[in-house]
């Protein structure tokens, strides 16, 4: 069996020239990173403004389980399938992280038959956006630190610093440190810490910034500390938000680059949804709504998760009303969600593969509560069983819900045909009726509670005095409006990894709460979730390497 990056490698690209002509995309417009990868000028992206949108349909998934479930691989098939049928369609896709693809996720550009490319490129530095985004978060930090090293005019109370470092790999050193050791010359000393690249308030600014002025105001209005009176300061308050803009201004340009098929994808942007806020930039979603028939794109990890943060935060933000979900699942892992361990996956067991439904039944049912009709999409693996899969859909079809099995990994585009004329069929349904599920007037903690009771199936949440206080205090402050950006483990419904299926009977703890004003939410991080990650005993890291002709090995 070949691997994606072979697969990958007998690609034959075509020009990206020619890949913006499928889309009416002038040359002047592009600015080229090689042959193969694009930026779309902000000119051009203002410049659609007046022109109709597509259809929007989110790719989402059940809870992730080491089995797999191929949520990008299926967007990127799906998207193949579409242009297949006929339907002009763009993919967006976020921008990989090299934490996971030095680490044990891997990389994010789909798998098999069904990848964007270059896939070595987009896996690694790529365009470099992902590198801007994290000097202008320190840059940011170095103006704060600054500050208080000349005098420290604004009266920041340096106890209460709250603008960590970033860097974009898994460092769990780095989480807490204590900085400017070494003497006067070196600052203050104080206690730090480093998030991952992804996770960062910078990240979420750039993917929801609707352009350079909306960004530069977006970064402005970071809360980088408080005063010895509780009073905020802001990245304005230190100059920040100019030189971050101009470190931004080209990343903010939407990437354009192909599928193995030669369909255009934008990958930009890149939050990671259990910590972050999951999704593909907004200027890229809404460039491609201009531009296509249809938009497909996914949202980071579970429904739980990725699909929440998709309706509660991005489309609330940026008005996007999504006419279709595509929820991905595999027989593997929904075995998985019944008990049977990994290396037991091979084999059918019908009764575990009905006790692991119940995860999609529940993911079923939360997408359903946002008023948008969906298609649930079986990726199927060889080992599967025809008992298995007859099982997967008499269980939806029970529930009123769609199932196709997709082939695209090992068929491409053509695998999932099927899929998109599902897909197609529900967005013109009219049955689409898109609603958050809380209104903005509801206090932060009822809105956490809410997420918890409504999507986690969580008899309620729990927090001490200390996150009460900082919450009532964000809405003493006029900030009771912005919703919620939970970060929890992904493996589970609850905040306790271990409990896979449909867990019932817990309460979510809520450990602490993190203002991102400039992005306009607020963070509530639950149980042991971290914000920088670690590397697991053997990352992929381990397996990385250049051959003896200068190819890189192990990326997959």
């Amino acid at each position: 069996m070949k691997s994606d990056i072979e697969i990958a490698r007998e690609a034959t690209l075509k020009p990206i020239e020619e890949i913006g002509a499928m889309l009416d995309v002038p040359e002047d417009a592009l600015c080229r990173y090689g042959p193969y990868k694009s930026k779309l000028s902000l000119d051009y992206v203002d410049s659609l403004a007046d022109r109709p949108d597509g259809k929007l349909i989110l790719v989402t998934a059940i809870t992730p389980t080491p089995a797999g479930e191929g949520k990008t691989t299926t967007t990127v098939g799906l998207g193949d399938a579409l242009n297949r049928i006929g339907k002009r369609t763009m993919i967006c896709l976020r921008e990989p992280s090299l934490g996971p693809c030095f680490g044990m996720k891997g990389g994010a550009a789909g798998g098999g038959y069904a990848q964007v490319v270059p896939m070595e490129d987009i896996n690694l530095h790529f365009t470099g956006d992902m590198h801007a985004i994290g000097a202008a978060n320190n840059l940011l930090a170095a103006l704060v630190d600054n500050h208080v090293y000349w005098g420290n005019a604004l009266g920041i109370d340096t106890r209460r610093v709250s603008w960590r470092r970033v860097m974009d790999m898994n460092e769990r050193a780095l989480r807490n440190i204590v900085s400017s050791l070494g003497g006067v010359g070196n600052g203050y000393p104080r206690e730090d810490g480093f998030d991952i690249t992804v996770a960062s308030e910078v990240m979420a600014i750039f993917c929801l910034a609707s352009g350079l002025p909306d960004l530069t105001e977006r970064l402005s209005n970071i809360v980088v500390a408080q005063r010895r009176d509780r009073g905020y300061v802001f990245a304005r308050d230190v100059k920040g938000e100019g030189p971050m803009t101009v470190l931004l201004k080209e990343a903010l340009m939407p990437n354009l680059v192909q599928t193995l098929e030669n369909n255009p994808a934008f990958v930009h942007g890149g939050p990671f949804a259990n910590i972050a806020h999951g999704c593909n930039s907004v200027i890229a979603t809404k460039a491609g709504l201009k531009m296509a028939d249809f938009v497909v794109t996914e949202a980071g990890f579970g429904a739980d998760l990725g699909a929440e943060k998709f309706f509660d935060i991005k489309c609330r933000m940026a008005g996007l009303r999504p006419d279709a979900v595509t929820l991905v699942a595999t027989v593997r892992a929904l075995k998985m969600h019944g008990g049977v361990a990994r290396e037991d996956l091979g084999a059918e067991n019908l009764g575990a593969l009905e006790k692991g439904l119940e995860n999609l039944a529940q993911h079923v049912e939360n997408v359903r509560g946002y008023g948008v009709p969906l298609v649930v999409a079986i990726n199927r693996f060889s080992a599967d069983t025809d008992a298995e899969a007859g099982l997967v859909e008499k269980a939806c079809a029970e529930r009123g819900v769609k199932a196709v099995m997709c082939t695209h990994w090992a068929d491409g585009g053509a695998g999932a045909e099927a899929l998109a004329d599902a897909i197609v069929e529900a967005a013109e349904s009219g049955e689409a009726d898109f609603r958050p599920l809380y209104p903005d007037d509801m206090p932060l903690w009822e809105k956490i509670r809410t997420v918890a009771r409504k999507i986690y199936r969580a008899d309620d949440i729990t927090g001490d005095a200390r996150v009460r206080d900082r919450l009532s205090e964000l809405e003493r402050n006029g900030l009771g409006a912005y919703p919620v950006c939970i970060a929890k483990t992904q493996y589970s419904f609850s905040a306790d990894a271990g409990l896979k299926g449909a867990p019932r009977g817990f309460a979510v703890p809520v450990r602490e709460v993190r203002l991102s004003n400039g992005a306009g939410f607020v963070v509530a991080v639950c149980g042991d979730i971290m914000t920088m990650p670690g590397l697991p005993r053997t990352p992929a890291a381990d397996s990385i390497r250049l051959d003896a002709d200068g190819m890189v090995e192990g990326l997959f």
